[in-house]
């Protein structure tokens, strides 16, 4: 009888001390379980960065490599795809025929031969055209493109092919405006992100977004914008065309701009290419040849033939005389 109370007593005994020790097990189970996967962890961790780091090395030497290589490309395809807009006489514009043609055409094609290859035209609003060089779209624009300071920052620019002089356009019987500072509080049309919107929206006026210079025109002429900013050329192209438009010179803006040839960071092989023969051209005489035929002068920096008239400096000449 004290045996089987004995036995009765120790087996809970028994039975607790099984279960700590069997909790002890676990725990100690659990722990180099937890190490084994934290050891497994950072093993992983370590051999992903190491990965990740040669593939990010390996994405650098593959731009690297691929830097440059433009010029080359464009040789062996036999042509280069220039972005322009199609709508800009007379810089770019479709002919009676439906031809492609205009002044920054004709400097494309030259250019082209220059290089020894054939030029290809991709026609685009101006809006998307430094996107569309971004993308790879094209190869470079040609279309009346200022190198600003801010654009310089995203591409690299060719020596400057033209000199022009920004005017304000109003309608005939609009008096109220004669500088550029009338412009505060005024409305202007213009195409968003053009150097022309950018100067009128320096001197205080609201721009109305347009898709090119003709839609920019009509606003004037309708009434729904009070001025637009443009090259006097295109002006000038304009009203040989629409000589009853009923519009005049307003201001001519203080300083001339140039216009370049803007291409991917990167390319400098493309850019000296597009240096020498915009040089070339100029020497030979090519560049001034259809500067005139489509401005009856000479518009390239090295030589400005420009003479800008407003209407008011026009009276008093008439006046004068």
């Amino acid at each position: 009888m004290a045996k089987k109370a004995l036995n009765r007593n120790i087996y809970p005994f028994i039975a607790i001390v099984g279960s700590a020790v069997n909790r002890r097990g676990e725990m100690l189970m659990r722990k180099q379980l937890f190490s084994t996967l934290l050891a497994a962890s950072m093993l992983l961790s370590m051999f992903t960065v190491g990965f990740a780091a040669e593939e990010e090395t390996t994405e650098e030497e593959t731009v690297a490599l691929e830097e440059g290589e433009q010029l080359a490309a464009i040789l062996e395809a036999g042509y280069i795809t220039i972005g322009t807009e199609g709508t800009y006489p007379p810089y770019s514009f479709h002919d009676e025929d439906g031809e492609l043609t205009g002044f920054e055409v004709e400097i494309g094609r030259a250019i082209a031969k220059q290089l020894g290859v054939e030029a290809r035209f991709v026609e685009a609003d101006w809006d998307s055209l430094l996107a569309g060089l971004e993308a790879e779209r094209f190869d470079i624009i040609i279309n009346d493109v200022t190198p600003t300071d801010e654009r310089r920052e995203t591409y690299d620019f060719s020596d400057p092919y033209t000199l022009v002089h920004y005017v304000i356009i109003t309608r005939e019987d609009n008096d109220k405006i004669a500088s550029f500072e009338d412009l505060d509080g005024m409305t202007t049309s213009n195409t968003i992100s053009s150097t022309h919107a950018l100067i009128a929206e320096e001197y205080g006026a609201e721009v109305i977004a347009v898709d090119n210079f003709e839609q920019s025109v009509e606003m004037v002429v309708s009434g729904r914008a009070d001025a637009t900013i443009n090259s006097e050329l295109v002006f000038e192209d304009y009203m040989s065309r629409q000589p009853e438009a009923g519009l005049k010179i307003a201001a001519v803006y203080p300083e001339g701009d140039v216009t370049a040839i803007p291409v991917r960071k990167g390319e400098g092989a493309l850019l000296n290419a597009l240096n020498e023969a915009l040089a070339a051209l100029i020497e030979d005489g090519t560049l001034a040849d259809i500067s005139e035929k489509y401005f009856d002068r000479n518009i390239t920096p090295e030589s400005e033939d420009t003479e800008i008239e407003t209407e008011e400096a026009s009276s008093e000449e008439d006046t004068a005389e």
